[in-house]
């Protein structure tokens, strides 16, 4: 005997594209397999990856249809073979199957349960959204691979960005002095996060003003790697999360005597509860600059592509 199909609702899209492309559909609700967890979405983050995706088809290179998104709160509905760090009713969030499609931007998820982490204390679901591919990517960055210590001068360009403003917090967390790139509409905000000099990269070349640093962390791309080895004292770390280009200045680097690399974000749930600790002690506050229904991805990622987003934009799926 059949049994009818579980629907929900879903953001989908059959061809690369732009926003446009992107439609709300009813399609059949995933099960969770061995070791995997089925979470009832409460919220969805956004972030630039949802939109290369869309029009590139991320780091894998997928051909569509499918459902975008990668960031993840809500209530674990049911569990695979296997799962024993989580049951049904616990509220987690969580980076699913990054960098493999997730389908985010839905009303069910399905991801391996150590993709997940209990949500911190206090902290509603949109917010709890916002933070794991940005947090994740910051902690793996500054914690992980350029150990980041009291005392260490650390340079974030885009500092008020989804990646940047949760880094910015972790390095001061870590007792570093902290300098953020960013433009003047935005130097009060980040000194409220605990960033100690801002630099309107507007109106000087912060390689001209910028000197001593142990790391920087770019968000950016472009040129600003390059730029970045005149700030970097010798034995100083250049962390990039922009895919690297062909002319990404690795020899530089070694000729000045520092170090450059490109972090690409795991899904990590022991990274995950050191980011619920920053929460839960006041260290670590994401700020959500929009929250819109499942219905309006295009237009949360039309005004994500603008690039001028303090924060970050979160899809309310279930209130």
């Amino acid at each position: 005997m059949t049994t009818t199909p579980v629907l929900m609702r879903a953001i989908r899209h059959d061809v690369a594209g732009g926003s446009d492309v992107l439609r709300l559909v009813e399609v059949e609700r995933p099960e969770p397999g061995p070791t995997e967890v089925l979470v009832r979405v409460h919220a969805a983050g956004v972030n630039p990856i949802d939109w290369k995706t869309r029009t590139r088809g991320g780091f894998v290179h997928q051909d569509p249809p499918y459902t975008v998104g990668y960031d993840v709160a809500g209530v674990v509905e049911a569990v695979g073979l296997g799962v024993t760090s989580l049951a049904p009713g616990d509220d987690v969030y969580g980076m699913a199957r990054f960098p493999h499609p997730a389908g985010a931007y839905a009303e069910y998820v399905t991801a391996p349960s150590r993709h997940f982490a209990r949500l911190p204390r206090g902290l509603d679901h949109v917010h709890a959204a916002a933070l794991p591919l940005a947090a994740l990517t910051a902690w793996q960055a500054l914690v992980v691979t350029a150990d980041v210590a009291p005392g260490q001068r650390v340079l974030i360009h885009g500092a008020a960005g989804g990646v940047g403003h949760l880094a910015a917090q972790i390095a001061a967390a870590r007792g570093a002095h902290v300098i953020g790139t960013a433009s003047p509409a935005k130097h009060e905000f980040l000194r409220g996060l605990g960033v100690a000099e801002v630099v309107d990269y507007t109106d000087v070349d912060f390689a001209e003003v910028v000197r001593d640093v142990d790391v920087v962390l770019d968000t950016i791309g472009g040129d600003y790697p390059l730029r970045s080895l005149r700030t970097l004292r010798e034995g100083g770390t250049l962390v990039t999360i922009i895919p690297p280009a062909d002319d990404f200045p690795y020899e530089q680097a070694r000729a000045a005597g520092v170090r450059a690399v490109f972090v690409l974000v795991e899904p990590d749930a022991a990274d995950l509860r050191e980011i619920t600790e920053l929460v839960e002690r006041d260290d670590l506050r994401v700020h959500v600059s929009t929250v819109l229904p499942l219905a309006d991805a295009a237009k949360a990622h039309d005004l994500g592509e603008l690039g001028r987003t303090t924060g970050k934009i979160v899809l309310s799926v279930h209130d």
